[in-house]
């Protein structure tokens, strides 16, 4: 319901800067303007009322600001015509605000700039000149001179950790001593993939494929991967995406390392305490290498018995529209399985969209969401749709039945044929997509209490579209933070051992993956909503228009953790931040957004 809320009031707001003009230009006029604009002021505090019932946060600033911003002034223009100049330049910053995101804790500001641009017009609307228009522009241009200075003068500074008090990020390293128990060498370059249509890639590869090669390791044992990069120009780094590393592996370029450029290499050693489905990624100018192959598939083994497969799907970049593949398979592809044998579809997403994923012909059980395991799992009803957020993974298991399994991707607006069939004699092709009911992971399997509700610190953090500045240029993107796009979002600090709760709320029209690095979350609950499943443990969680989750961890993994937006364009557009532990800094400088 909020998604097309938020678009009917953005096409309100539109609406009411033009009929804000059309009252400036013709204060002395007909009533009729004022009554339009009223009924158009009126039509967006209906919008922020309904809105209000998903939950206070996707309408505040709407209720607090812009509308009491239009409201008050028109009332003071229908009872004093003096008063309708700035009633006109009240309206258009409150329909302007809705385009300018900013913080709750600049609500003040917002408010004392627009109170002062409204008062310069009544003063001065008695002389001539285009006293409304000026007032009206003021406002906007404070604002946004503040935001423009903040964005710059935070550039490559990392929010003042480039101290070296306390800890360093780089030596929070993995055991630098002791013989490795898995040890692997990947080298990215360019390269050509040939995907099942014909359809050949320009892309990037690790050791001459893509997806990289498979890592598998068993839980507790020390794993070294050294990453060499043969000619890849934007330079790499590898990030073992679910994995809680020590900070310096984690493989973020001007925060835990540096950027590894053609010719150079660095080494990865770390041991991973949980078993489970992760992968790993070039962190480094990810929105335009990863899509081009520089991932992977990172195995902490758990003893799985019978049939094992691991399938990302993935979007390649094609000459109009992207291709949708699982792996490299843009087309159905058969594979025989006995009936009887037991499955495990390791599934991965590794685009920058959600995808929703089709499993037909049986029922199955989701034993695992990003690595965690789920306690108590039933198997679902055929036919039900995984919605599989970017980044994130499902590990599916069924008994392979007498007749077909068949597995497909939804890709709105994108031609696609992916799809995998799994039969006895491997002859079948794949059944007919259908959407069924989609599976939640709130209420699924054996509820887990929550063992300690007490929280040391808590953070909100409002997802938000509108214009602002990113590395100094300005843009509209949907992809600011409370209002700020990086670097100027500010680190969120705790101590080690905290207990930090999050609320994240999404006001903007586009998913979300929020992804933090170094921990895992728990989900808490969903719109108000409490979680009444098996513990909700995940990395990448998928925040929809209009959607509020809390969340809760521990932070008992010392470092600076970049948290973003794991829809890379988004990242690259300034949806990042990072939490910082205290007493920890890095040597390390950005020369750039390390998406």
């Amino acid at each position: 319901m909020a998604e097309p809320l938020f678009l009917t009031d953005m096409l309100l707001a539109l609406a009411v800067l033009g009929a804000a003009a059309a009252l400036g230009l013709r204060a002395g006029g007909s009533r009729r303007f004022l009554y339009g604009t009223a009924a158009l002021v009126l039509a967006r505090l209906a919008v922020a009322a309904l809105l209000v019932t998903g939950g206070l946060p996707l309408a505040g600033t709407r209720l607090l600001v812009q509308v009491p911003l239009a409201v008050v002034p028109l009332t003071l223009a229908f009872l004093r015509p003096e008063a309708r100049r700035p009633a006109a330049v009240g309206v258009g910053l409150s329909a302007l605000w809705l385009f300018f995101p900013y913080a709750q804790q600049e609500i003040a500001v917002t408010l004392a700039v627009s109170l002062i641009a409204m008062g310069l017009t009544y003063v001065l609307a008695r002389r001539r000149g285009p006293w409304a228009t000026v007032g009206f522009l003021a406002a906007p241009a404070v604002v946004l001179t503040l935001a423009y200075q903040g964005n710059v003068g935070a550039s490559g500074t990392m929010a003042g950790h480039h101290h070296h008090a306390g800890r360093s990020v780089a030596d929070l390293t993995g055991p630098k001593d002791g013989t490795p128990d898995v040890r692997v060498t990947l080298t990215a370059a360019h390269s050509k993939v040939k995907l099942a249509s014909g359809r050949e890639i320009d892309a990037l590869t690790f050791n001459g494929q893509a997806p990289g090669p498979q890592i598998r390791v068993k839980k507790g044992r020390l794993l070294e991967v050294t990453l060499l990069n043969a000619d890849v120009e934007e330079g790499v780094t590898l990030h073992w995406h679910g994995v809680d590393v020590p900070n310096a592996e984690d493989g973020v370029p001007g925060v835990t390392q540096e950027t590894v450029m053609p010719g150079q290499r660095h080494v990865y050693r770390f041991v991973p305490h949980r078993t489970g489905t992760f992968w790993y990624h070039t962190h480094r100018a990810s929105s335009l290498t990863v899509e081009r192959g520089l991932f992977g598939s990172l195995i902490v083994e758990d003893g799985q018995q019978g049939v094992e497969k691991t399938v990302f799907t993935h979007l390649w970049p094609g000459a109009d529209d992207p291709v949708a593949a699982f792996d490299t398979a843009d087309q159905p592809v058969r594979q025989a399985v006995a009936a009887g044998e037991p499955v495990l579809l390791r599934l991965i997403n590794s685009s920058e969209e959600p995808q929703r994923l089709h499993i037909g012909g049986t029922r199955y059980t989701v034993t695992a969401i990003d690595g965690n395991q789920v306690r108590g799992a039933t198997p679902l009803p055929p036919g039900t749709d995984l919605l599989l957020a970017a980044g994130g993974r499902f590990d599916v298991a069924f008994t392979m039945p007498p007749g077909t399994v068949s597995l497909s991707v939804d890709v709105n607006e994108i031609p696609n044929s992916a799809a995998l069939a799994f039969s006895p004699d491997g002859t079948a092709p794949p059944a007919p997509a259908t959407t069924g009911s989609l599976f939640d992971p709130l209420t699924y399997g054996t509820a887990t209490p929550v063992q300690d509700e007490t929280y040391d610190r808590t953070f909100d953090l409002t997802l938000d579209d509108g214009f602002g500045f990113a590395l100094g240029s300005f843009t509209y993107v949907s992809s600011s933070i409370n209002g700020r796009l990086h670097p100027a979002v500010p680190m969120l600090m705790v101590s080690e051992g905290d207990r930090v709760k999050m609320r994240i709320v999404n006001r903007s029209l586009i998913d979300h993956p929020m992804h933090l690095h170094g921990h895992r979350v728990r989900v808490l609950s969903r719109n108000g909503v409490p979680a009444t499943g098996s513990a909700w443990w995940t990395d990448t969680l998928n925040v929809a228009p209009g959607e509020i989750y809390e969340i809760g961890f521990t932070a008992d993994n010392p470092g600076i953790w970049m948290d973003h937006c794991h829809n890379f364009k988004h990242g690259s557009q300034g949806m990042i931040m990072h939490l910082g532990y205290t007493g920890v800094g890095t040597p390390y400088r950005e020369d750039g957004i390390p998406e």
